[in-house]
């Protein structure tokens, strides 16, 4: 397979914002900056770490799955003709479930590369475009449905008036638990038992609590800011995607800004050995940023 990845490390520019007087030195190093690890891409999204930390991504507009293998720190194509995919993530039993949209599929992809698609409607109503996704213990997953109408649709006519949240259990049902004005990314915790969405469009992002397999409390305003994406560290940091990456505290403060010197930066996660290298999915680029916290598993 071609190596697309871009040899050698690009300096970049970077600014780390205190918003409070918190010990950067807890979770940043000092004077280590984001590096870019390839720029040959259209839009970079949706990554997801497998269980070895390598991290696996989508370039939605040419329609191809990559992952970095963090040993190598190289850039390997997975699948090409992916349905469309964006937003993924790694089910219980270490299938790569991808929200894709050409035909408002979900799809569940083996590591040897079969795919199945495993559903594309809701109440026998076609879905608007699943955006983004995460997998619970129970096998269920969580999803967002909004409406972002692409140029590769064909004949399309929206089926579902509202864009909403959804749970699928692992026996196939779906259950509408929300609606938004334009639901995006989505995150969750089995050890915090909290699931965070972001109202893009609202400039807003809630949090749920886990009651159990696809029960939510009611949902709470965590803070004023949307995102395209999001991920947890152990500790409970929120990070929102957009201008960069913002990192939210437990309590809805934003305590940090990392600058990323793209027009967007769409997602992030974590992955790398010892799940402590932030994965960054920038407009045609992707970045890796060593921390001194870990992911959340």
């Amino acid at each position: 397979m071609k190596n697309i990845c871009k040899v050698g490390l690009i300096g970049l520019v970077f600014a780390l914002v205190n918003c409070q007087s918190v010990n950067s030195s807890k979770m940043f190093y000092e004077g280590v900056q984001p590096q870019m690890v390839s720029d040959k891409f259209s839009f970079t999204e949706g990554p997801s770490t497998d269980e070895e930390g390598n991290v696996y991504f989508t370039d939605q507009p040419n329609d191809k799955i990559y992952y970095w293998d963090w040993k190598s720190n190289q850039i390997i194509e997975f699948l090409d003709k992916t349905g469309r995919a964006n937003g993924t993530h790694f089910d219980k039993d270490g299938f790569l479930i991808t929200c894709s949209d050409d035909n408002g599929e979900m799809w569940k992809i083996s590591k040897n590369r079969k795919v199945e698609v495993l559903f594309k409607d809701f109440e026998g109503k076609r879905l608007n475009g699943p955006n983004d996704v995460w997998n619970d213990v129970f096998g269920g997953m969580y999803f967002t449905d909004p409406l972002y109408e692409r140029d590769y649709w064909i004949d399309f006519k929206q089926e579902l008036p509202n864009k909403s949240l959804y749970y699928r259990n692992k026996n196939g049902k779906i259950n509408k638990l929300d609606t938004f004005t334009q639901p995006n990314g989505i995150v969750g915790s089995e050890r915090l038992r909290k699931l965070y969405l972001s109202d893009i469009d609202a400039g807003k992002t809630y949090v749920y609590d886990i009651l159990g397999e696809g029960k939510l409390s009611e949902k709470k305003l965590f803070c004023e800011m949307g995102s395209d994406g999001m991920t947890l560290d152990k500790h409970g940091n929120l990070y929102l995607t957009g201008d960069g990456v913002h990192v939210f505290n437990r309590e809805g403060k934003k305590i940090y800004h990392i600058s990323i010197p793209e027009k967007w930066t769409s997602n992030v996660t974590f992955g790398g050995e010892n799940n402590d290298i932030l994965f960054i999915t920038a407009s045609k680029s992707v970045y890796t940023f060593p921390m001194r916290v870990r992911g959340i598993k």
